[in-house]
């Protein structure tokens, strides 16, 4: 069974920065697409950033666009999300998914259904 646990969240002030890892269990998901997604009280849950299996390829939301870095590390089966300049309207639970049927695709995929597993989701408070 596979498993993603987020972690690394937690309560800063606007402009700080933050480093969130996903850490993957029960299967080794190196061949596949990444993503860390979010979702705001009241709002439904919305694509942040996604890095291809090799992570030569990323993508990301135009509101975290040079502010947000994803990146991973196959030999750890961990991605991880570099957060800076953080802003008040980034406040949401923070979650990681990955792809788990399309091994060595080259996109980077950006919707909710083009990933299979999902983590439980982890904090993050920005106060202004």
């Amino acid at each position: 069974q596979v498993r993603l646990v987020e972690s690394g969240g937690g309560l800063v002030q606007a402009g700080a920065s933050l480093r969130l890892s996903c850490a993957a269990s029960g299967r080794t998901l190196s061949s596949y697409a990444m993503g860390w997604f979010r979702q705001a009280p009241g709002k439904e849950r919305e694509f942040v950033a996604a890095i291809s299996w090799s992570g030569g390829s990323t993508h990301y939301a135009d509101s975290v666009k040079g502010r947000f870095t994803i990146s991973r590390d196959n030999a750890k089966n961990t991605v991880y999300l570099q957060m800076n300049s953080l802003k008040p309207e980034d406040t949401a639970v923070y979650y990681c998914a990955a792809d788990g049927t399309r091994p060595f695709d080259l996109r980077v995929p950006r919707g909710y259904y083009d990933y299979d597993y999902w983590g439980q989701g982890t904090q993050v408070t920005v106060s202004s």
